[in-house]
């Protein structure tokens, strides 16, 4: 049967791949490409940088296909999500069949960590439930922006008997949600932490782990406005932006239940 594997490969660190992402590329017969146009070729050049620098196998093959348009305007953004995927399932079809032999194995190189937020693994169980081609599916972890922000500022995304709250600005721009302290957020294009009323301390990172990176961090309404320049000019200049961002209630907060809901351990 064949075989494809989505390989999380970090947030733009070569040096973040795992030891099992190298052994699933080195194992791999077709690396599959996705380009996403002239605006994001620095993406495909960093899948390209990695598999020449630890693929050291020597018979695999790269094939490159565009990936399709998204409506970015439509009003409903469920259904545009949901249709872009469709059509993206209809190309992952077509490069596993015509591709990849029945013994073969195929690998997408995903940004970040698949399992959490990359639509690979969705798309690649829609070409499933299809029926059309059959394969083994199989996800490696990668680095994700969440935890390369957390390094990189130093912090811990969690704090004893806090819950850690992930989110999107789409969701964020409907009110922070009630009783989280530290509320993760990714996909905010709209920049909605600029609408949060709220005490709260903001760690904010673009293109983490790159040679680009960009780290700021503060009160929110001295950071804010900072960070909104800061992602505005880094947009214009790369012509697109992956950046992530941890806002936190100042001070050790309360458990969710109270203060005696603690364990006696204090755990």
């Amino acid at each position: 049967m064949r075989t494809v594997s989505v390989v999380g490969i970090g947030t733009g660190n070569p040096e973040h791949i795992t030891v099992q992402a190298i052994g699933a590329l080195n194992a791999a017969d077709v690396i599959f490409m996705i380009d996403k146009g002239d605006d994001k070729r620095e993406l495909l050049a960093l899948r390209q940088e990695i598999c020449e620098r630890y693929i050291t196998s020597g018979r695999y093959r790269v094939v490159t296909a565009a990936d399709p348009p998204r409506d970015r305007a439509a009003p409903g953004y469920q259904a545009a999500v949901a249709d872009w995927r469709s059509r993206r399932a209809g190309i992952y079809q077509r490069l596993i069949a015509a591709e990849l032999g029945e013994q073969d194995h195929g690998a997408f190189l995903a940004w970040g960590d698949p399992a959490i937020y990359d639509s690979t693994v969705h798309v690649l169980d829609e070409v499933l439930a299809r029926g059309t081609v059959d394969f083994e599916l199989r996800v490696i972890p990668g680095i994700s922006s969440v935890q390369a922000l957390a390094a990189q500022h130093k912090i811990s995304l969690t704090r004893t008997g806090r819950p850690v709250h992930l989110t999107t600005g789409r969701l964020l721009a409907r009110g922070l949600p009630a009783g989280c302290d530290d509320v993760l957020v990714m996909l905010d294009a709209g920049c909605s932490f600029t609408g949060v009323d709220e005490d709260l301390e903001i760690y904010w990172g673009a293109y983490v782990g790159s040679a680009d990176e960009i780290l700021i961090s503060g009160t929110l309404t001295e950071a804010g406005p900072r960070i909104a320049a800061a992602r505005a000019a880094a947009r214009r200049q790369h012509g697109w932006i992956m950046d992530t961002y941890l806002l936190r209630r100042p001070g050790p907060g309360q458990p969710p239940d109270g203060p005696d809901s603690q364990p006696a351990d204090g755990r």
